[in-house]
C-alpha cells in the first residue's frame, strides 16, 4: 500500500508520516524544500522522538519522497497511490491542487482503484476545500467521473509539533499526544481502515472542540504570553495569571460546545485539563511566535478565536475572555510574521476600531467590537497580573 502525504515538514514527518508507516503504508512525501526531498531521497528514513521523560524514540523507514515542483511527477505519484494526505497549510492547498487534479485524470483513464484525499490540517473543512480547489482545475465530465473514483473526507488533526533545530535535518521531535480523526460518512464502502486514526460519522463536534478548544487556547496562550514578553509556550503557561486566563477562554469556547454538540461537561473539563498540561509539557520548547503566527488567518471569521465568539453570542453568551484573546493578537508584533506586520501597519493608518472590522467582520455595532475594543484598551495601558 502506498501513500502519498504532502508535506515533508515537521508536522508531516512526525505525524502523519510516522503513523502511516507504522499502518503498513509506504510513505512517499511531496515537497518543494529540495534539501528535504533530497535526504528522504538519499536516506529512505529518518528518527522521531517523543517529547516525555522516557524520549522514546521511532525510526520511520521505507520512505522516499518526490519534488513538487515536478508537476507530471506528482501527478504519477498521485495515480499510483492508495492515499492521498496533505499537511501543508490551508492556504497551499490551491498550491498542489495542480498536480493532484491531473493525477485524478490519470487514475480515471486507467480504471485505477478508488482513492480517498484527506487534508490533515488546521481547518474546518479542509478536504473539502481541497476538493474545490482541484475540481475546479477539471471538466464537467472529469468531475463527474471523480465523483464516482475519488472521496475527499473531511478530518481533524491535534498533535503540537514546535520549530526546532536539530542537528540531523530529519528528524523530529513531537508531543506524545495524537488525535486523528476522519468523517467516514465521506468515505466510500469498503475502504480499509487505518490503525491510529478514529472514524465518526459526524465530524463537526470533534473538528469544533479541537478547533475551539486545543487551537483557540493555545494561540491564546501565545498572544498572552507576547504580551509578558515570554518566548515560549511554556514560560508563558508557568506565568499562573496567564494559565488561568487561557483556562477561562477555553471554559468560554467549552460552554458553546456543551450546548452546541451535547458534550459532557465533567468530561470536557478533563479534557480541558489534558489539553492544559500539555502547553505545558516541560520537554517541549515550543516559541509564541510560531503559535501565534497569521494572526490575520487566526482573526479571520471561520477561524478559532471569531467563529466561537459569534456562535456564544447567538447563543445568549458574551463571549469576553475570547475578545480578550482577540485583543491580544491586535497587540501581536513580529517583524518576520507578514500578517502581524500588516495588522500593525493597519493599526497605524485607520486605528484600531476600523482595524477589528477588516479583520473580523464584526461591525463597530457589535458587542463584541466593544468586547475586544475595552479589552485591547487596557492590555495598552497595564500588564496581566
Amino acid at each position: 500500500m502506498k501513500a502519498l502525504h504532502f508535506g515533508a515538514g515537521n508536522i508531516g514527518r512526525g505525524f502523519i508520516g510516522l503513523l502511516l508507516s507504522q499502518a503498513g503504508y509506504e510513505v512517499i512525501f511531496s515537497d518543494v524544500n529540495d534539501t528535504l526531498v533530497e535526504l528522504l531521497q538519499e536516506r529512505k528514513s529518518y528518527t522521531v522522538r517523543l517529547a516525555n521523560e522516557a524520549q522514546e524514540t521511532f525510526t520511520v523507514s521505507g520512505v522516499t519522497a518526490i519534488n513538487g515542483k515536478h508537476v507530471d511527477e506528482v501527478a504519477e505519484a498521485v495515480a499510483q497511490a492508495d492515499l492521498v494526505t496533505t499537511a501543508v497549510g490551508v492556504n497551499i492547498l490551491k498550491h498542489i491542487a495542480g498536480g493532484i487534479a491531473k493525477g485524478i485524470e490519470l487514475r480515471i483513464e486507467r480504471g485505477a482503484a478508488p482513492l480517498h484525499i484527506i487534508a490533515c490540517e488546521n481547518a474546518i473543512g479542509g478536504s473539502t476545500q481541497l476538493k474545490e480547489h482541484v475540481y475546479a482545475l477539471l471538466g464537467e465530465e472529469l468531475r463527474t467521473k471523480a465523483d464516482a473514483a475519488v472521496a475527499f473526507p473531511d478530518a481533524a488533526v491535534d498533535r503540537i509539533v514546535p520549530i526546532q533545530h536539530n542537528e540531523d535535518p530529519l528528524q523530529v521531535t513531537v508531543e506524545p499526544f495524537y488525535e486523528w480523526v476522519v468523517d467516514e460518512s465521506q468515505m466510500m464502502e469498503g475502504f480499509p481502515r487505518i490503525a491510529g486514526i478514529h472514524y465518526v460519522k459526524h465530524l463537526e463536534p470533534y473538528i469544533e472542540r479541537k478547533l475551539f478548544t486545543v487551537n483557540t487556547g493555545h494561540c491564546s496562550a501565545a498572544y498572552l504570553g507576547y504580551l509578558q514578553g515570554y518566548a515560549t509556550i511554556q514560560e508563558a503557561m508557568a506565568h499562573s495569571p496567564i494559565a488561568s486566563l487561557v483556562r477561562h477562554v477555553m471554559q468560554e469556547t467549552g460552554s458553546l460546545l456543551i450546548q452546541k454538540h451535547g458534550f459532557d461537561l465533567a468530561q470536557h473539563e478533563i479534557y480541558i485539563d489534558k489539553i492544559l498540561q500539555r502547553f505545558k509539557n516541560p520537554y517541549l520548547i515550543d516559541e509564541v511566535a510560531r503559535v501565534g503566527r497569521s494572526p490575520i488567518r487566526k482573526l479571520s471569521v471561520n477561524d478559532r478565536l471569531v467563529r466561537p465568539a459569534l456562535q456564544a453570542y447567538e447563543l445568549g453568551m458574551s463571549p469576553t475572555y475570547l475578545a480578550m484573546a482577540m485583543a491580544a493578537a491586535f497587540l501581536f508584533e513580529d517583524q518576520g510574521d507578514t500578517e502581524a506586520v500588516e495588522i500593525q501597519a493597519d493599526l497605524r493608518d485607520i486605528g484600531i476600531t476600523q482595524a477589528i472590522t477588516k479583520y473580523t467582520t464584526i461591525g463597530e455595532e457589535h458587542p463584541i467590537h466593544q468586547l475586544i475594543l475595552t479589552h485591547y484598551e487596557q492590555f495598552k495601558q497595564t500588564a496581566i497580573s
